[in-house]
């Protein structure tokens, strides 16, 4: 089977089997944001975790919703209630004011007795990824952590806030954009700030890659403990 035809077929079945829906949230500050919500799979006796999980490129409706089905079921068949927001200016969730969208956004899930209150994931893909780590670098205390799959970091950025702070980073050696040519620079800016980096390069994988739950979901278990 082609890799486009897998892909189809993997849409359509978690599609399927999970609880998706788009809703319109209004936020403190007046303003409605459109998310993809992804329910867990199965009934869960407890409030669920919450996962923010944000696209990439521009974060636009198409690329969200692209990204609530097949990244955000995945966390979801893991018991997570996902949350994919799409970005209301086409800049992903880069820059200050979006970040704020998404502090919002969590307050308002969070009233929500199906939703577990305390600490946050925040995941990403390529923008969103750093759009997670810009999120995370405001307030960490208030995240599980990072999940950038993939994202870049500087040492222009100051990252010392997030010393100790759990990030989960692949990069595709194959990335077509080049990344993986950046990744020991993104490792390093992120390990010299202290960050509880788990990081690697996917061999041969492009840059939007099939994930590796075998390696993601222990660090999941590990940050959500």
């Amino acid at each position: 089977m082609k890799r486009s035809q897998w892909y189809l077929v993997l849409i359509a079945s978690i599609f399927c089997s999970m609880a998706y829906a788009q809703e319109r949230i209004t936020l403190a500050d007046g303003s409605r944001l459109s998310v993809y919500i992804v329910k867990p799979a199965q009934t869960l006796s407890e409030p669920s975790p919450l996962v923010i999980l944000m696209g990439g490129g521009p974060g636009n409706a198409s690329i969200s919703r692209d990204t609530s089905i097949w990244l955000g079921g995945g966390f979801a068949e893991r018991g997570w209630m996902v949350a994919v927001p799409v970005s209301p200016n086409n800049r992903a969730f880069r820059g200050d004011e979006n970040n704020r969208k998404v502090e919002q956004l969590i307050t308002e899930l969070q009233k929500r007795d199906e939703i577990a209150n305390g600490k946050v994931l925040l995941a990403g893909i390529s923008n969103g990824g750093m759009s997670a780590l810009e999120i995370a670098r405001r307030n960490p205390a208030n995240y599980m952590g990072v999940a950038a799959v993939p994202a870049l970091a500087t040492s222009v950025v100051d990252n010392r806030v997030l010393a100790g702070f759990p990030v989960y980073l692949r990069i595709g050696g194959a990335d077509q954009l080049g990344w993986a040519e950046r990744f020991d620079e993104t490792a390093e800016a992120l390990t010299e700030a202290g960050v509880d980096l788990d990081a690697a390069i996917l061999d041969s994988a492009p840059h939007m890659f099939r994930m590796n739950w075998e390696s993601l979901e222990p660090w999941l278990e590990k940050v959500s403990e």
